[in-house]
């Protein structure tokens, strides 16, 4: 994700001819950016405690480049701060972990009771 964000700023502010491109340019880096995010969504869905895990340290880092690269970019600072960046993807990946862990342990509930060998149906 910070490779994609980093070139994605790069286009933006160095090649003025792609400018009339701007709209199509931001949606796929904006596309490619979210594909990106649901990756740890993707392989830790059965497993919410890993989910929080990697999707957390994962926005870590993003947010971490954010900052350096606000220190290159000053308007990118004035757009959002480093810390509203973190929260938005740290809530985001918490609402998903959350909606995983329920879907999970509805999953796991109901596995068990058809699985038991003394289940009679009524």
């Amino acid at each position: 994700m910070t490779l994609v964000f980093t070139a994605w700023l790069i286009v933006a502010n160095h090649f003025p001819l792609l400018e009339r491109f701007a709209m199509g340019r931001n949606i796929a880096a904006a596309v490619v950016l979210s594909f990106l995010a649901l990756i740890p969504v993707l392989r830790f869905l059965l497993l919410p405690g890993h989910l929080l895990a990697s999707s957390l340290i994962a926005w870590l880092i993003f947010s971490a480049s954010y900052r350096a690269l606000c220190l290159f970019y000053e308007a990118l600072g004035e757009w959002h701060s480093t810390f509203q960046v973190f929260m938005l993807g740290a809530v985001a990946y918490m609402i998903i972990t959350t909606l995983c862990w329920i879907g999970t342990t509805i999953w796991k509930a109901r596995g068990h009771n058809v699985s038991h060998p003394n289940h009679h149906v009524s």
